[in-house]
């Protein structure tokens, strides 16, 4: 037997829903307070720009050491890796034939000096005696012309006896410059054929060079900044060193030389700095990180790194505008140096730029907006640097 319950009178269905739409309506949580959020107030100042790079050590100097006798490589007295001066001997080619060569060329001097001694003995005779009319003037004629040629003669005999002594002196092998002289490409007993074989090399480590290379988009915004003429060979731009471990390296170069060509298939130029390196902490073709220094920009506007952030692959930066609402600007970060970045383009002064709080906004929010109690030193910095491209990212 189904019970089923009793049906209620309308009023008390109506009274019913009114109270339970009161209890929900005391329920409801109150919205959200304005987030707080911290911002800077741009101003255009001059700061100091630090660019940064990746940089390559290079030997001042490079010399190819080969043979310019052929032989066999008898001795090798040189320590590979070690310094050495110019004049150190560093191979020995066997000279048994080159000395051999210079001996003949050595014999056949002294006949034709023999003969040439002769041909002045004949003329010193046959001239006396033309004045008299003894002797007939083409017998004369004759002597004198053996005479010049056993002269010319001598000269050539002492020409191959140069070459040969020159050939014989190439058997052994010196460094023309001063330097550390690397492994050997040719040990002993191999056969040298001439300047063909490359038997090692010779760097030249004090001083150094390093390389860089700006991208074109670089250059053309130093041409535009009047930056340029700064980077230039001579200039006043001076470079910096991070060695792999981080450090600092003690000093300062400056920049030599600016290939005047641009690369057709990396769209850079190349930028060589000079340092000394007594102490030889830099290595040829060591990777290090490049800082140039002594660069200014007028009127620029700096904002602190973690103002910027990344959205779908572009820059943003939240601005509090009229009524404390906050808007999105996109910008271009050309650079940052310690905490700032340098903007490009997208603001100008006297904006307020977020700098805490943004994860807890989005565009069109209220905010409660209080002025960063730094915002002066993040803003003018007169030491607020900025970088490459490459090196922001």
């Amino acid at each position: 037997m189904h019970v089923f319950p009793a049906r209620l009178p309308r009023w008390a269905v109506g009274l019913s829903a009114g109270l339970t739409l009161a209890c929900s309506k005391k329920d409801a949580p109150p919205p959200p307070p304005p987030a707080e959020v911290t911002y800077v107030v741009t101003q255009p100042a001059t700061v100091e720009e630090h660019l940064q790079f990746v940089g390559q050590v290079e030997a001042y100097r490079t010399v190819q050491v080969r043979a310019q006798a052929s032989g066999v490589i008898i001795a090798r007295p040189f320590t590979e890796g070690a310094q050495v001066r110019a004049g150190d001997v560093l191979y020995r080619i066997d000279p048994t034939t080159a000395d051999a060569d210079a001996r003949s060329a050595r014999a056949r001097l002294a006949e034709a000096e023999a003969r040439l001694a002769n041909s002045e003995l004949v003329v010193g005779r046959l001239r006396p005696l033309l004045v008299g009319n003894a002797i007939a003037k083409q017998d004369v004629d004759n002597a004198e012309s053996q005479l010049l040629q056993a002269r010319a003669a001598v000269d050539q005999a002492k020409g191959a006896v140069d070459a040969a002594e020159k050939r014989l002196t190439e058997t052994v092998v010196r460094a023309e410059i001063a330097g550390r002289v690397g492994r050997t490409l040719m040990e002993v007993g191999a056969r040298v054929s001439g300047p063909a074989d490359l038997l090692t090399t010779i760097d030249v480590a004090d001083p150094v060079y390093v390389s860089f290379r700006p991208s074109a988009e670089q250059q053309y915004r130093w041409t535009r900044t009047g930056a340029r003429k700064e980077l230039a060979a001579g200039g006043r731009a001076r470079v910096a060193l991070s060695m792999p471990d981080g450090s600092e390296y003690p000093r300062l170069g400056h920049i030599d030389f600016v290939d005047p060509v641009v690369d057709p298939r990396t769209g850079t130029q190349e930028y060589r700095a000079q340092f000394t390196n007594a102490d030889r902490l830099l290595v040829p073709g060591q990777f290090v990180q490049v800082r140039v220094r002594g660069l200014h920009r007028d009127s620029a506007i700096v904002v602190p790194q973690r103002a910027v952030l990344q959205q779908m692959g572009q820059e943003v930066v939240y601005v509090v505008g009229d009524s404390d609402k906050v808007a999105v600007r996109v910008v271009k970060a050309s650079g940052w140096s310690g905490t700032d970045w340098l903007i490009e383009t997208g603001l100008a002064a006297g904006e307020k730029v977020v700098v805490d709080g943004v994860q807890k906004i989005g565009a069109g929010a209220t905010v409660r907006a209080r002025l960063l109690t730094d915002s002066a030193a993040a803003t003018a910095t007169p030491n607020s640097a900025a970088s490459g491209e490459g090196a922001r990212r």
